[in-house]
């Protein structure tokens, strides 16, 4: 029996631009299946995609703005011809199927490889190495020390996301998420240990913080800000490179503060990880933090159950959840969530391999369970 009226979760959601079906959100999530030379997307991507259609939301992986902004193997572009084309493929499928698909721009900054780059080194904020590993076409590679940006680069990476935003409309997509998050870009210059730098992007707060709003300033003139949102991951620590420490919280206040000026269709907030539970100055739960701060349509993601998503949403504590590994492993979750059925268990071993369908667009939907 369909328990719709009893989930928060399969509830519909409307706000500005946002007419959401439900909340449960597809997250983000690499998967590297675009395997060609253009790394455009294709039948396949567009497949998998709309397999999960009946998601409220629809977030992409995270997709290059640039060739300087690659840093993993085989993942689709958004900044070539032929890539937007790919895309086409793929939020047609998703509208077919009555889906709702935001693309994802990325940059990954110091967390990228010479190799990406004809042997040149990564950019970043400061020439400090994360000291982690980057995903090459031949597995797994030390990162290396970046090269510091120049300030007319800065301002040439805010015209490509410009660009990328244009070209994210071109193809198609309901709107665009910023990937500031996770270690990449946006959160090396937010963060102080990797954000070293003496001139306008660097030592305050507000300084620190620049680049970001500059992008969002020039995205506003492409797509209406009612339909970009922004990721961000507060207490990320020890991870790619990225440290909390005593500045992190206020610099985080003050961004989601002040995005409370822009007319944005979300924030995307991650939870924290055990990793900061011992460390004073880290926020341990985000969502119950962030939520008095931000004014407008709050998305949790980080490791949620379908109880768990269910509770946050009954407490008020974010207006949608976003799921990754369930989504990979359910292209029906939302339908599976409903009638209160078993999950499909994933298989991380396909996670981010080149085996095409396998382990991409071959796991069971309970109908197909039911059928055989």
């Amino acid at each position: 029996m369909s328990q719709i009226e009893n989930q928060p979760l399969l509830q519909s959601y409307q706000k500005g631009a946002l007419q959401l079906n439900n909340r449960l959100v597809m997250a983000p999530m690499t998967r590297s299946r675009s395997n060609n030379p253009e790394t455009a997307p294709t039948e396949l991507n567009a497949e998998y995609y709309a397999q999960r259609a009946s998601a409220g939301l629809i977030i992409s992986e995270g997709t290059p703005i640039s060739p300087q902004g690659v840093g993993y193997t085989n993942i689709p572009g958004i900044y070539s011809a032929a890539q937007v084309e790919g895309w086409k493929k793929v939020t047609n499928a998703v509208h077919e199927k009555g889906g709702k698909i935001y693309a994802q721009l990325w940059h990954v900054g110091r967390m990228s490889h010479p190799d990406f780059h004809n042997g040149a080194l990564p950019v970043a904020p400061s020439a400090i190495n994360p000291n982690d590993q980057a995903f090459t076409a031949e597995g797994f590679k030390p990162t290396v020390t970046p090269r510091a940006l120049e300030i007319e680069e800065i301002k040439g990476i805010v015209e490509d996301f410009k660009k990328a935003a244009a070209n994210a409309v071109e193809a198609g997509f309901d709107g665009v998420e910023i990937h500031s998050s996770n270690g990449y870009l946006f959160h090396q210059f937010f963060s102080r240990c990797s954000n070293q730098r003496t001139d306008e992007y660097g030592g305050t707060i507000e300084n620190r913080a620049r680049f970001f709003f500059e992008v969002l300033d020039a995205v506003k003139e492409i797509i209406d800000l009612s339909r970009v949102g922004v990721r961000l991951n507060p207490s990320m620590h020890e991870q790619f490179g990225i440290t909390v420490d005593e500045q992190t919280a206020p610099t985080f206040e003050y961004i989601v503060q002040r995005l409370n000026n822009y007319n944005l269709a979300y924030l995307h907030l991650t939870e924290a990880s055990p990793k900061v539970a011992e460390l004073p100055y880290a926020i341990k739960e985000i969502a119950k933090h962030f939520r008095p701060l931000y004014h407008g349509t709050l998305i949790i993601n980080g490791g949620f159950t379908q109880e768990t998503g269910n509770k946050v949403l009954e407490d008020g504590l974010a207006d949608l959840v976003a799921y990754g590994r369930p989504f990979i492993a359910n292209p029906d979750l939302v339908e599976r969530f409903a009638e209160n059925a078993e999950l499909n268990a994933p298989d991380y071993n396909t996670f981010y391999s080149n085996t095409g369908e396998v382990g991409y667009t071959d796991y069971p939907t309970l109908a197909e369970v039911s059928a055989a």
